[in-house]
């Protein structure tokens, strides 16, 4: 990377920091902190909400130097990816959001968390499309995290047979987390979900009408094991193509169950 770096605009600066100080996936205070003193900028603000301070110390450096340097000296550490040994997936979250953001500059963030040159883009739609067409198409749909939880590295890679899969593996696997159950496939759902005293349930159960939803929803579960995660397990990839679409249709119905999980309620002990 060439040693001079032109300036950011305030408003890609602030779009990076916001990832990078995001209160949820992004750095702690004290992560911040250690950073900044890393790539000697000031902590001009060290009281301030996370991304306002980190903002406020790389502007500071920028407007003083003249350079953009130190907003990439201090993604590349921050994203230096032995520090996320025990949590690949912030790593994932991180990278995905900055390279959106670097987009616009002419930047992404590599593999190795070192960050390169690329061409810039001109629209979100385009700079989304860095991380994965079929990542961007699922997030225009705000798509739950749920599905990207359990098939990020595929959706990279846009490797749509495998993304599939994962995201179907992880319906079961949440399943298993809101139950307490074991097993897997049509036997899970059917403990957790059917018979007159199931553990989960989406509503109250107190008419037919919910009673009716309830069966709908397992007999949905059932076909998508069925139907989707069944035979992608038992199949070579040659032999069982994927098209983009397909993906996009199946990862959005997976979508629609987690949103259905999140309201569950747990009714009954698990069985013995």
């Amino acid at each position: 990377m060439a040693s001079q770096i032109a300036p950011f605009s305030s408003q890609h600066l602030e779009a990076a920091c916001r990832v990078l100080a995001d209160t949820a996936q992004g750095l702690t205070g004290t992560q911040i902190g250690r950073l900044l003193q890393e790539v000697q900028v000031a902590d001009s603000s060290p009281d301030m909400t996370k991304w306002k301070r980190l903002f406020n110390a790389l502007a500071g450096a920028q407007n003083q130097h003249k350079v953009g340097n130190h907003l990439i000296m201090f993604i590349n550490r921050a994203m230096n990816p032995v520090s996320y040994a025990s949590n690949p997936g912030a790593f994932a979250w991180r990278r995905d959001e900055l390279n959106v953001v670097l987009a616009f500059s002419g930047f992404y963030v590599r593999e190795d968390g070192k960050v390169g040159y690329a061409d810039k883009a001109n629209t979100l739609d385009e700079a989304r499309a860095r991380a994965g067409r079929l990542k961007a198409a699922l997030e225009s749909r705000t798509v739950h995290a749920e599905v990207l939880n359990y098939c990020r590295a595929e959706l990279m890679e846009e490797n749509y047979f495998h993304a599939v899969f994962e995201a179907t593996k992880g319906v079961a696997e949440r399943i298993r987390q809101l139950s307490g159950l074991s097993g897997d496939g049509a036997d899970l759902v059917n403990k957790a979900f059917a018979g007159q005293q199931p553990v989960l349930a989406l509503k109250t159960l107190t008419s037919e009408s919910e009673k009716s939803e309830q069966k709908g929803f397992a007999n949905l579960l059932v076909g998508l094991f069925g139907a989707v995660r069944n035979p992608l397990a038992h199949a070579a990839k040659t032999n069982w193509p994927m098209s983009e679409q397909d993906a996009l249709d199946i990862l959005t119905l997976v979508s629609l169950i987690h949103r259905k999980l999140d309201g569950v309620t747990r009714l009954a002990a698990v069985p013995a």
